[in-house]
């Protein structure tokens, strides 16, 4: 696991202490739910994140960054039939 800081507002901060508290859980784990589940939401981002994170070099980084046509492999897959 990774530490992160982040700061939130005060009105934020004490609206997840008291979902914390009702839910028992911590403020770590409802954010780590929070991001896992933000991060999963949008498809083609998942892949072209998944692309960025095999990236062997900045050439590849930029150039899977440029992209703005990215199309996941099953859309791949479909337009040429394979």
């Amino acid at each position: 696991m990774h530490r992160l800081n982040l700061t939130i507002d005060e009105a934020l901060y004490e609206k997840a202490r008291a979902s914390s508290f009702l839910e028992n859980k911590s403020i770590s784990q409802m954010i780590r739910e929070s991001l896992s589940e933000y991060l999963s939401k949008d498809k083609s981002k998942v892949a072209q994140r998944e692309l960025l994170l095999e990236a062997d070099n900045e050439v590849e980084v930029l150039a899977i960054l440029k992209d703005d046509t990215f199309s996941t492999q099953d859309d791949f897959a479909e337009k040429f039939n394979l």
